[in-house]
């Protein structure tokens, strides 16, 4: 078995899908979280004998250390959608003391070409902003280390899809597009990095391709049998004029393969 990775956010969208890959590619891998997950008896013979949960609080420091001992290779999922720097500040300084020779972390395009400056930015798009404030943590920290900017989860726009849905009347950015990617092939990108060398920024992953924002709506009402009114808005501040202008897309590099309508089909029951 080779060295254990660590893998903190192990349990959310991406974190769960980087840690079986690396099962799959036969590492052990050690998985931190905020609470270590308590596995299922009904599920014990099936949990890969080579995952290790952990609890590691990033916000207090609550378990931090034991986490990153004997880790040789972390790779940072665990985000949110303020805070991320700070947490990044936590986990560097143990891996600096436990003697992490890889950081390995997961951005999102356009962290360094939204600004976020007034008081809508941050309240619309302060995750650009965060995202970036660990991405200089990281570059600082003294510890080998590699980015990969990716653009937004199939997940997550669906997450956002469905609550904005709940709505009967449904505001839409206009002039915004995003380009959805899967998070498995995000998951493929990282682990593949985690087992090379450091590298510092490797080239964005985006996904096939960019859709208008109200585009992305109607597909989602149409496949979940749904009639909203939709309301186009023009956001204001930078962020959302970055954002328009296309400093959230990887057009350059839309290597990703599994299409939005893919995705959708797979997760939403067909409609005649």
């Amino acid at each position: 078995m080779a060295t254990t990775i660590l893998v903190t956010g192990g349990t959310g969208t991406l974190g769960r899908q980087v840690v079986e890959r690396l099962v799959a590619a036969g590492h052990a891998v050690r998985v931190a979280s905020r609470r270590a997950t308590v596995p299922d008896p009904a599920h014990d013979a099936a949990r890969p004998a080579a995952v290790e949960n952990v609890a590691a609080d990033l916000d207090t420091g609550r378990g931090v250390d034991s986490a990153l001992a004997g880790i040789r290779t972390v790779v940072h999922c665990a985000g949110a959608q303020k805070g991320d720097g700070d947490k990044a500040r936590m986990l560097v300084r143990a891996a600096r003391d436990a003697g992490v020779i890889h950081l390995v972390f997961i951005s999102v395009v356009g962290a360094d070409r939204v600004p976020v400056t007034g008081r809508f930015d941050h309240m619309a798009f302060e995750y650009f902003a965060s995202k970036r404030d660990a991405e200089g943590v990281v570059e600082g920290c003294g510890i080998p280390w590699t980015t990969l900017r990716a653009t937004q989860f199939h997940d997550l726009a669906l997450l956002t899809l469905k609550a904005m849905a709940k709505l009967p009347v449904v505001p839409v950015p206009s002039g915004t597009r995003f380009q959805p990617v899967d998070s498995g092939e995000v998951a493929d990108r990282l682990v593949e990095i985690a087992l090379g060398s450091p590298a510092g920024y490797v080239p964005d992953l985006g996904g096939p391709t960019a859709y208008a924002f109200g585009d992305l709506l109607r597909s989602y009402l149409a496949a979940a049998g749904l009639r909203r009114l939709i309301v186009p808005v023009r956001l204001p501040g930078d962020a959302a004029r970055a954002i328009r202008a296309g400093a959230n897309l990887a057009l350059d590099h839309a290597d990703g393969r599994r299409t939005w309508e893919e995705f959708l089909a797979g997760h939403l029951p067909v409609r005649a």
